[in-house]
C-alpha cells in the first residue's frame, strides 16, 4: 500500500504544484482536493467521504476539551479565583459561557502558542467547563482518573474496526511522508521512491524571511535582485519562491540577494519536484487537523502513529523528529506542526503524558536550538513547555520519571558555563544580551514545574526532588558572591562594570526561590534535609573570607571577640542567593514548629524531627556575616562613600531594596540578621551612625514576617499598603506596583484594601485614589524598612502635615509592634544591652553639648525612635499580667549616670532646648511622657514610688499645652459665630433695601431686544481695554488704533455632516444642506498686539527649525504656531473690531417702512444688482424714489487702521487656504465667500454644542467664542457673488448653474446675503455703507425671504418631492409667502393634518432660527430677550455624536477577535481599530491595507480619516485599549480610553488585565473634544509635553 500511494503521489504532486504556469490559489486548491485529498478520504472511509462522515458523527461525541489554539494578539481570560495558576486561560467564547464571567478575572493579549483550557479539570478549582463543553452527565467535576481511562479499544468503540485500521495505516504513511519532507535537507534530489523518471531543469530560488531583517529591507532586496515592483515584493512573506528558472539563473539571483546586505537573507535553490512535494506536505498538515477533528478515534490513531518508536532504525519517533528539526523549519511549517500537536496529543491525556516524556528527553537539545534560533519563543517548539509542565500530575510524573528539575537546571548550567570565572562564579563581562535573554526564558519552565506544590509526597518524588534541589544549589553556588566590588580610591572608575545580567538572573530566580521553599515546607523531612544541604553548600563557598585575624575589643565592661572585615576596603558582593535561601528555610522551620505547637500536634517519631535542628551547632556569626556586609554596603552607598565606583553600584543597591528584588534580597538579609541576633548581639559605629541606628530599628521593629512574630501574610500586606498610603493617596495600579508579587502574579491587595483604606472615585479626568483610614494611621512607622530615601521624606512630611491640620503635635511615634515568637523573643534584649544604651547616650550627649559637627538631626531622630521602641516594649511587658518578672530593664539602665547628668532622660531634657532640634521637640516630649508613664506602671506593679530622677516635669508641660489648645479652639469658635452674625445682618439689609425701592426696580426702562426690523434695539457703547499677553501693555480696542489680535485655529470639519464619508472633491460655491465638510475657526481667547504677534511668529520660525521633530507639533510652512500662553495650536490670528455705537431713529424707520415693502425691496434690489441705468429705464420715477429711500440714510463707510485691514487679509486668506486646501491667494474671488462660510459654520457648531450640552442659547457663550466670528463681516465682498447668492431665491436672477432649494444650506446663504449686502452701496468715487435703518430693513427682508425658502425646503424634503424647475419653486414660494397666514399651507400636503405640517415646519426651521439669533446678536450687539437665556430648543436635524460603545469592554474584544482583514489571507496579528466617528473597523499598522492619498502610501486609519473626518480622526485601538487622535498624515497622539476598571483607572495595552467598563463622563468628554474642534489642540499639547526622540510614523497607522 505504501509503495502504491507514494507512486501515485510521485505522479500527481508535480502536476499540481510548482508548475511553469502558475495557477491561482483557488484553482490549485480545487485540483489538489479532487486529485489528491478526495481519493485519500475515500480510502479512509471506504465510501463516499460525506456519507462516511455522517455515519461517523452519529456514533461519536464531541470533545469536552476546547483546545482552541490562540493566535498572537488574541484576547484570553484567566479567573483569579478559580485558576490553578496564571497560565490557565479561556478563549473568548468559552469565557462568555462560563461561571468565571462573574468572578474576578483578568484579560490580556496572548503571545501565541497556547490553547484554551476549557474542559481541563486540572486547570480549574471549580467550573472547568463552559456551557458548550459541559458533558452534562453530572454536576460534580469529573475526576482525573476517569479521564485517564482510555484504552485502545475506545477508538474501536467510536469507529468500525476496519475504519480504525485504515486510518492507522494511512496516517502512518502520510505522517512519515510529511515528516520526511519537513526535515528534508536535499535541495536537488528526492528519495528513490519519489524520484521522477525524467528530471526537468526547473528550479526555484526560494527566499526565507527571518526576524533579523526588516520588512522594508526585504522589499528593497527583492526589487533590486529579481526586478519586481513594490506591490509584487510585498506578497513575498514567509517562505516564498521569488524566481523559477534554470539552475544557473537561480544561482545568479541567489548570489545577488545575498550580496546586497551585510547580513544576508536566507536563500535556497530547490528543484521544482522537491518544492512541489514540500508544498503538498504542508497542505497535508492542515488536512490532518481537519480529519482528526472529526472523531476522537482518528485523533488517537494519529497520536499512536506519531509516538510509536521506529523499529527499523535508531531514529526517534516521528513527532520527535519534527521537534528536533523545529529550529531549521521556516515559520509557516512550524505553525502547522505546532497546531497539529495541539489538536492531537495535547487533547488526549495519556498521549499527552507520552509526548511530555519525549519532550523532556530532548529538552536540552531543543533549548540549545532555540538559543541559536532567530525566531521568537512563540514560534518555537519550546513554547509547548507551558502546556506540559503546568499540569500538576504531569509535572510530578516528570520529576519522578525523568527528574525534569535536574534536566532544566543542567540545561541552564551548560548554556551559562562559558560565563564562569576561575573561582567557578559567574562573570558576565561582554555577554551577548540576545542570547542571555533567551537563556533566561528557560527559568520559566522551572517555574512552571514548581507552580503547584504536592499535597502527597512519595518516596520517589522526595528522592528526585532532593536531587534536583542539589543541582539547583550548584547553580546558586555559582551566583554566591559573584561580581564582587571594591571601593575605588583616588580617581573615578574608568569603565562602568556590567551588572544588569546578574540582577536579571536574580529577578528570574525570585519566584523560583520562593517556590522551592514552599515545596520544602510541605514536608518536614524534605525541609530538614534541604536546610542542611543548603547550609552545607553555604559553608563550602570560600569567597569573601576574613582577611584579618580575630581581635578582642573592650566596651562598656564587655570583651568583644571580633573578626574585622572592612567593607570600605575589602571586596564585597551583593549577590548572596544561598544565604538568603537559608534564611527563608530557617523561617519556615520556625513557622512549622510554631504551628505544630499551637495546634498541639503530636507527631509520630521519625528519623528526622524538627527539634533536632536546634540541637545542632551552627556558626551563626558566619551565617550573619555576609548579609551584614551587604547591609553595610547599602548604608555606605547611601552615605555616598562609593561615589567613585560609578552609577552601576548605585543601581545595584537601588534594585537590592526595590520591590522587584527586595523580598529575596534585602528582606532575607534582615531575616538572617534577626535569626542570628537571636543567638548573639551585634554592633557597629560613625557618620554611618545614622544607618547603623536605622539597622537596629529594623532588626528590632520589623516583625511582620510569619514565623518571626504571630502575624499572617494578610497582616504583612496590610502593613505594606498602610505605609504606601501614608506617603500619599494612591491609585490601585500604583499600589500594585509597590507590592511584591507571588508566583501567580498576585499581591493580595484586594483582600485587605477595604480594611485599611477608603476609595475616592475619579472625576472626568484622573483616576480613583485610595486614602488610608484614620484608625490605621497609628500603625505608621516613619522608619519602615521598605521605604526608599525619597519615600521616607515624603511620608514624614505628609504625616506631620496631617497631624498639624488635625491640631496634634508633630511627634511621629513608633507603632506598637506585634510580639515576637518564642524563638525570637530575645531580640528585644538588644534594646537594653549596655552597648546600645552607651551608643544612645553618646549621641544625645553630643547633641546636648551642641557640637554640631559630631551629630545630625537624622541621628537624633533615629535615637529617639529607638528609645521610644524600648519604652513601648518595656511598658508592654509591665502591663502583661502573665509575666511574673519583667527582665527588660531599659529604664533602669537609661538612668545610669544621673549623678553626673549623663542619664538618657536628663540628656533628653537638655536637648529639648536646642534650637536646631525644634522639629524634634514634640517627639522628645512624647518620649519623656512615655518614660514617666512606664515609671508609674512599674511603680504600681512593684507597689513603690518612682525615683526622683524619673520625675521629669512632663505633666505641667502637658497641662499647659492642653490649656493653650483649648484657648485657640474657643477663639476660633467665637470668630466663626461673629462672621455668621455679620452675614445675616447684611442679608437682612439687602432684603429691606429691595422692598423699600420696589417701585424703582419695577419702573426701569427696557431696552429693545429686536436685532432687525423697524423696532431694532440700539447698539450700546462698550469700551474694551485688553492686555497683550506678550508685552503686558494695555490698549483700548478702537477701529483706528493698531490691531489687537486673537490667536485662532482654522480647520476643516465634518462634525455637522449628514453624509459621513462623502467629502466632495471640489468645494461648492453654495454650501449644501448635508454640510459634508465645513471650515471651523476657533480661538483660545488670548490677545496680543499684531506687531507683537508678528515678532513672536518670526522668533518661533527661527528657533524651531532646528528642533528635533518640531514638524510633528506644528507646521511652520502653513503658518502654525503655539499660543504663547496656553500652548494651543494656532494657524492664524483674528483682529478685534469693536461694535460701533448706534442709536436707532424709529421715526425714520416707520417712514421708510411704509414705502419699502417686500416686493418693492426685491424690485429695487434686483435693479441695483443689474445696474443703475436699468432701474431708471424700467421703473421711472417710482424707481428713483425707491432708490432715493435706499440711499437717503447712507453713512460714510467705516474706516479701519492699516494694521487691522492687514490682519483681516491674513485671517481671510488662511481660511481660504485651509478650507479649499489650496495655495494662499488673497485675490481669489472665493476668499470672502470662505470667510462668510467659516462664520456660518462656526455659529452652527456652537449652536450644536449648546444643544448637545442642553444649555440656553445665550448666557453660556464664552467671550473667545463670540470674538472669534464677530469681526469676519468686515471682509470685502463683490457684487458678482451677491448676484450668485440671490439667484437661489429670486427667479429673475437665476442661471443654468443655479442650485435648487434642496441643494443649499440656508443659514450659510443668510450669512452671505447679510454680510454682502453693503457691497451694493459701493461706487468708484464714493465708499458708503447703509444707514442703521436701511440695514435693519435689509436684514429683515433677507431673513423673511430666506426663512420662507427654508420652510419650503423643509416641506419638500418631508414629502420627498424633488424640484427640477426653479420657476416652479419660486411660484410655490410666492404662494407660501402670500397665504401663510391664511391657513392655506396645508394644501401643499393634502394628506397630512395641518397641525402635523405646522409642527414639522416648526421643528425643521428651529436650528436655523437659533443660529440666526446668534448671528444677528453678534452682528448688531443688541441684547437678546430673556427667553433665550433660559430655554433650549429641540434639535430636528440628526445630531452627530461619537458611536455608541458597549458598557463591557470584553464585548469589543470579542468583536476584535472575530475581525478579519478584508485584504489579507494570513493569520498574522492584526490591530483592529475602531473609528469612533462612524463605527468602521479598520486594520491599522499593517502592510495589507496600505493605500495612497495624494500620491503617498498611508495606513488604513489615515486613509479613512481623510474621507470620514476631513483629515481628523479619533480611533480606538481595541487590543491596546487606547484612543488615537489624528490630525493630519504626519501628526497624532494617544489619549486614555474611556474604559475604567473597578478602581477608576485606565489600562493601556491591558497590562493589568482587570475588567473594564465604559465611563460615560469620560466618553462625553471625548465627544466634546471632537465637537468643540479641540483634537488638533490636544495633539499639539501632547506632543509638546512628550520629548520625542524617534518620530512615530503616524501616516502608517
Amino acid at each position: 500500500m505504501r509503495a502504491e500511494l507514494l507512486r501515485y503521489l510521485k505522479e500527481q504532486v508535480p502536476r499540481i504544484f510548482c508548475l511553469k504556469k502558475e495557477s491561482s490559489p483557488q484553482e490549485e486548491e480545487e485540483i489538489m482536493q479532487s486529485r489528491l485529498l478526495y481519493p485519500l478520504e475515500c480510502f479512509l472511509f471506504g465510501e463516499d467521504p460525506q456519507e462516511g462522515l455522517e455515519k461517523l458523527k452519529q456514533g461519536s461525541t464531541s470533545s469536552q476539551l476546547c483546545g482552541r489554539v490562540f493566535k498572537e494578539g488574541e484576547t484570553v481570560y484567566s479567573c483569579r479565583d478559580c485558576a490553578i495558576d496564571p497560565t490557565c486561560v479561556l478563549c473568548m467564547d468559552c469565557f462568555q459561557d462560563s461561571v468565571h464571567k462573574s468572578h474576578r478575572y483578568k484579560m490580556h493579549a496572548s503571545s501565541g502558542g497556547g490553547f484554551c483550557d476549557c474542559g481541563d479539570v486540572e486547570a480549574w478549582k471549580i467550573g472547568p467547563y463552559c456551557s458548550k463543553h459541559d458533558p452534562g452527565a453530572a454536576t460534580a467535576m469529573v475526576t482525573v482518573s476517569y479521564i485517564m481511562e482510555r484504552k485502545e479499544g475506545r477508538g474501536r468503540d467510536l469507529l468500525y474496526h476496519s475504519l480504525y485500521e485504515r486510518a492507522e495505516k494511512l496516517f502512518r504513511i502520510l505522517l512519515r511522508y510529511v515528516t520526511d519532507f519537513l526535515v528534508w535537507e536535499e535541495n536537488f534530489e528526492l528519495s528513490p521512491e519519489l524520484q521522477p523518471q525524467t528530471k526537468d531543469n526547473a528550479y526555484y530560488c526560494v527566499l526565507y524571511n527571518d526576524e533579523h531583517h526588516s520588512y522594508d529591507h526585504v522589499i528593497y532586496t527583492l526589487q533590486r535582485s529579481v526586478n519586481c515592483d513594490q506591490a509584487e515584493a510585498q506578497t513575498h512573506t514567509g517562505r516564498r519562491a521569488v524566481k523559477r528558472a534554470t539552475l544557473r539563473s537561480c544561482q545568479q539571483a541567489k548570489d545577488l540577494i545575498m550580496h546586497i546586505s551585510l547580513q544576508p537573507l536566507r536563500v535556497e535553490i530547490l528543484h521544482s519536484s522537491v518544492m512541489a512535494h514540500q508544498t503538498f506536505a504542508l497542505r497535508l498538515g492542515s488536512w490532518f487537523q481537519k480529519i482528526i477533528g472529526y472523531s476522537a478515534g482518528f485523533r488517537q490513531a494519529f497520536c499512536q502513529v506519531a509516538l510509536e518508536p521506529n523499529p527499523d532504525s535508531d531514529r526517534p519517533c516521528l513527532i520527535s523528529r519534527l521537534m528536533l528539526h523545529d529550529a531549521r523549519m521556516y515559520k509557516g511549517a512550524r505553525k502547522i506542526v505546532h497546531e497539529l500537536i495541539f489538536c492531537s496529543m495535547l487533547m488526549e491525556t495519556e498521549f499527552k503524558r507520552l509526548f511530555a516524556i519525549e519532550f523532556t528527553k530532548h529538552y536540552k537539545q531543543l533549548q540549545k536550538d532555540f538559543i541559536n534560533d532567530d525566531h521568537e519563543k512563540s514560534i518555537s517548539i519550546t513554547a509547548l513547555s507551558v502546556q506540559i509542565f503546568t499540569v500538576p500530575t504531569l509535572a510530578r510524573h516528570l520529576i519522578e520519571e525523568g527528574n525534569v528539575i535536574k534536566v532544566i537546571v543542567d540545561t541552564v548550567m551548560e548554556l551559562l558555563r562559558e560565563h564562569l570565572d576561575d573561582s567557578n562564579r559567574f562573570f558576565f563581562l561582554g555577554y551577548n544580551s540576545d542570547k542571555f535573554s533567551r537563556i533566561q526564558v528557560i527559568f520559566h519552565d522551572l517555574r512552571y514545574i514548581l507552580i503547584s506544590k504536592p499535597s502527597l509526597w512519595t518516596d520517589e518524588l522526595r528522592k528526585q526532588f532532593l536531587e534536583g534541589f542539589k543541582v539547583f544549589l550548584s547553580l546558586l553556588k555559582c551566583m554566591q558572591g559573584m561580581e564582587e566590588v571594591k571601593r575605588q580610591f583616588g580617581q573615578h572608575i574608568a569603565v562602568e562594570p556590567e551588572w544588569e545580567a546578574g540582577f536579571s538572573l536574580q529577578i528570574q530566580l525570585r519566584h523560583i526561590l520562593a517556590m522551592f521553599q514552599d515545596w520544602c515546607s510541605s514536608d518536614d523531612d524534605i525541609l530538614l534535609l534541604a536546610f542542611r544541604e543548603c547550609h552545607k553548600v553555604l559553608m563550602q563557598c570560600n569567597n569573601q573570607p576574613f582577611l584579618r585575624e580575630a581581635v578582642d575589643y573592650y566596651m562598656c565592661k564587655h570583651i568583644l571577640h571580633v573578626r574585622p572585615y572592612k567593607v570600605s576596603q575589602d571586596p564585597v558582593s551583593i549577590h548572596l542567593p544561598i544565604s538568603r535561601l537559608l534564611a527563608g528555610m530557617r523561617d519556615h522551620l520556625y513557622e512549622e514548629m510554631r504551628t505544630s505547637t499551637a495546634a498541639g500536634v503530636k507527631k509520630k517519631k521519625k528519623k528526622l524531627c524538627l527539634p533536632c535542628l536546634f540541637q545542632e551547632n551552627y556558626d551563626y556569626i558566619q551565617m550573619a556575616e555576609l548579609p551584614l556586609r551587604c547591609v553595610v554596603l547599602a548604608a555606605q552607598v547611601s552615605a555616598e562613600m562609593w561615589r567613585r565606583n560609578g552609577l552601576s553600584l548605585v543601581s545595584q543597591v537601588y534594585y537590592y531594596q526595590d520591590v522587584k528584588c527586595r523580598d529575596e534580597m534585602y528582606d532575607k538579609d534582615i531575616l538572617m540578621l534577626q535569626v542570628c541576633v537571636n543567638q548573639d548581639e551585634l554592633i557597629q559605629w560613625n557618620r554611618l551612625t545614622e544607618e547603623m541606628l536605622y539597622l537596629l530599628i529594623v532588626i528590632v521593629g520589623e516583625r511582620y514576617v510569619p514565623g518571626i512574630s504571630h502575624v499572617t501574610k494578610e497582616d504583612v500586606t496590610m502593613r505594606e499598603v498602610i505605609h504606601l498610603l501614608c506617603i500619599e493617596p494612591m491609585a490601585h495600579s500604583s499600589l500594585v506596583k509597590g507590592l511584591p508579587e507571588n508566583e501567580s502574579h498576585e499581591t493580595g491587595l484586594e483582600t485587605v484594601i477595604t480594611k485599611v483604606a477608603t476609595f475616592k472615585k475619579p472625576g472626568v479626568s484622573g483616576h480613583g485614589l485610595y486614602e488610608v483610614k484614620k484608625e490605621r494611621l497609628e500603625e505608621f512607622n516613619p522608619f519602615f524598612y521598605h521605604y526608599s530615601r525619597s519615600q521616607h521624606s515624603k511620608a514624614e512630611e505628609s504625616q506631620k502635615k496631617r497631624r498639624t491640620q488635625e491640631g496634634n503635635d508633630k511627634a511621629l511615634r513608633p507603632p506598637l509592634p506585634p510580639a515576637f515568637c518564642t524563638h525570637f523573643a530575645s531580640i528585644v534584649r538588644l534594646l537594653c544591652c549596655d552597648i546600645i544604651i552607651h551608643i544612645l547616650r553618646r549621641v544625645l550627649q553630643r547633641a546636648a553639648e551642641e557640637r554640631t559637627t559630631h551629630w545630625t538631626e537624622a541621628m537624633i531622630q533615629r535615637a529617639l525612635h529607638l528609645i521610644g521602641q524600648a519604652l513601648l516594649e518595656e511598658k508592654t511587658q509591665l502591663e502583661d499580667s502573665t509575666v511574673e518578672e519583667v527582665t527588660f530593664d531599659f529604664s533602669l539602665k537609661a538612668l545610669i549616670g544621673s549623678e553626673h547628668g549623663k542619664s538618657v532622660f536628663l540628656l533628653l531634657s537638655k536637648i529639648k532646648a536646642v534650637p536646631s532640634l525644634e522639629a524634634q521637640k514634640d517627639m522628645i516630649k512624647w518620649v519623656l511622657q512615655v518614660s514617666y508613664n512606664s515609671a508609674i506602671v512599674k511603680c504600681l506593679r512593684e507597689k513603690s514610688c518612682p525615683t526622683a530622677s524619673m520625675s521629669v516635669e512632663t505633666k505641667p508641660e502637658e497641662s499647659a499645652q492642653d490649656k493653650e489648645k483649648a484657648e485657640r479652639k474657643r477663639k476660633a469658635e467665637a470668630a466663626k459665630l461673629h462672621r455668621q452674625k455679620i452675614m445675616a445682618q447684611m442679608s437682612a439689609m439687602q432684603k429691606n433695601f429691595i422692598e423699600s425701592n420696589k417701585m424703582l426696580y419695577d419702573n426701569m426702562p427696557e431696552s429693545g431686544t429686536q436685532a432687525i426690523g423697524p423696532h431694532r434695539g440700539s447698539t450700546p457703547a462698550e469700551r474694551e481695554v485688553l492686555t497683550c499677553i506678550l508685552c503686558q501693555e494695555e490698549q483700548e480696542v478702537v477701529a483706528q488704533a493698531p490691531a489687537m489680535v486673537l490667536t485662532a485655529c482654522v480647520q476643516r470639519s465634518t462634525v455637522l455632516t449628514q453624509c459621513r464619508g462623502k467629502i466632495p472633491k471640489t468645494y461648492p460655491l453654495l454650501m449644501p444642506p448635508e454640510l459634508a465638510v465645513g471650515t471651523h475657526t476657533g480661538s483660545c481667547g488670548h490677545v496680543m498686539h499684531a506687531t507683537c504677534w508678528q515678532k513672536y511668529f518670526e522668533a518661533v520660525q527661527n528657533t524651531t527649525r532646528n528642533r528635533l521633530h518640531a514638524e510633528l507639533i506644528f507646521d511652520l510652512e502653513n503658518g502654525e504656531y503655539l499660543c504663547p500662553l496656553c500652548k494651543s495650536l494656532c494657524n492664524t490670528v483674528v483682529p478685534l473690531i469693536p461694535l460701533e455705537q448706534l442709536t436707532f431713529n424709529y421715526e425714520n424707520a416707520e417712514l421708510i417702512g411704509q414705502h419699502l415693502t417686500m416686493p418693492r425691496w426685491i424690485q429695487v434690489l434686483s435693479a441695483r444688482i443689474k445696474g443703475l441705468k436699468s432701474v431708471t429705464q424700467d421703473n421711472g420715477k417710482s424707481g428713483l424714489k425707491c432708490f432715493f429711500f435706499f440711499f437717503f440714510f447712507f453713512l460714510c463707510r467705516r474706516k479701519f487702521s492699516e494694521s487691522i485691514s492687514e490682519m483681516l487679509v491674513v485671517c481671510a486668506t488662511t481660511v481660504h487656504r485651509v478650507g479649499l486646501q489650496t495655495v494662499p491667494n488673497e485675490l481669489c474671488p472665493r476668499v470672502p465667500l470662505m470667510a462668510w462660510n467659516t462664520c456660518a459654520f462656526t455659529i452652527q457648531a456652537i449652536e450644536n454644542i449648546l444643544q448637545e450640552e442642553d444649555k440656553p442659547l445665550f448666557g453660556s457663550l464664552q467671550n473667545r467664542q463670540v470674538r472669534c466670528y464677530r469681526l469676519i463681516h468686515q471682509v470685502p465682498f463683490s457684487c458678482k457673488l451677491l448676484s450668485s447668492l440671490f439667484s437661489v431665491l429670486l427667479p429673475i436672477m437665476s442661471r443654468k448653474t443655479t442650485p435648487s432649494l434642496l441643494e443649499v444650506d440656508f443659514f450659510h446663504l443668510l450669512v452671505g446675503l447679510v454680510l454682502s449686502i453693503p457691497s451694493l452701496y459701493q461706487e468708484e468715487a464714493v465708499d458708503l455703507q447703509p444707514s442703521a435703518v436701511s440695514s435693519a430693513y435689509n436684514h429683515l427682508h433677507i431673513l423673511h425671504l430666506v426663512t420662507m425658502a427654508h420652510m419650503l425646503q423643509v416641506l419638500l424634503i418631508s414629502t420627498g418631492t424633488k424640484s427640477e424647475n426653479n420657476w416652479a419653486i419660486w411660484s410655490l414660494l410666492l404662494v407660501l409667502f402670500d397665504r401663510l397666514l391664511c391657513g392655506l399651507l396645508i394644501r401643499l400636503i393634502p394628506d397630512v393634518p395641518g397641525s402635523s405640517v405646522a409642527e414639522r415646519v416648526k421643528r425643521g426651521i428651529e436650528p436655523f432660527l437659533r443660529c440666526a439669533a446668534l448671528f444677528f446678536s453678534c452682528l448688531t450687539g443688541v441684547h437678546p430677550p430673556e427667553e433665550l437665556f433660559n430655554t433650549a430648543g429641540v434639535y430636528p436635524r440628526r445630531r452627530n455624536r461619537l458611536i455608541d460603545l458597549p458598557e463591557d469592554y470584553s464585548v469589543l474584544l470579542n468583536q476584535a477577535s472575530h475581525f478579519q482583514c478584508p485584504k489579507s489571507t494570513d493569520d498574522e496579528r492584526k490591530h483592529p481599530t475602531l473609528c469612533l466617528f462612524c463605527g468602521a473597523m479598520l486594520c491599522s499598522q499593517s502592510s495589507c491595507c496600505l493605500s495612497q492619498v495624494d500620491g503617498e502610501d498611508v495606513g488604513a486609519c489615515t486613509a479613512h480619516a481623510a474621507t470620514c473626518g476631513a483629515g481628523v480622526g479619533m480611533f480606538l485601538r481595541i487590543r491596546e485599549c487606547e484612543i488615537v487622535l489624528r490630525a493630519s498624515k504626519t501628526r497624532g497622539s494617544t489619549y486614555p480610553a474611556p474604559y475604567l476598571d473597578d478602581y477608576g483607572e485606565t489600562d493601556p495595552h491591558l497590562v493589568r488585565g482587570n475588567p473594564l467598563h465604559l465611563c460615560p463622563e469620560r466618553y462625553r468628554k471625548l465627544n466634546q473634544l471632537w465637537q468643540q474642534h479641540c483634537i488638533l489642540e490636544e495633539i499639539a499639547r501632547s506632543l509638546e509635553v512628550v520629548n520625542v526622540m524617534f518620530a512615530f510614523e503616524w501616516q502608517m497607522l
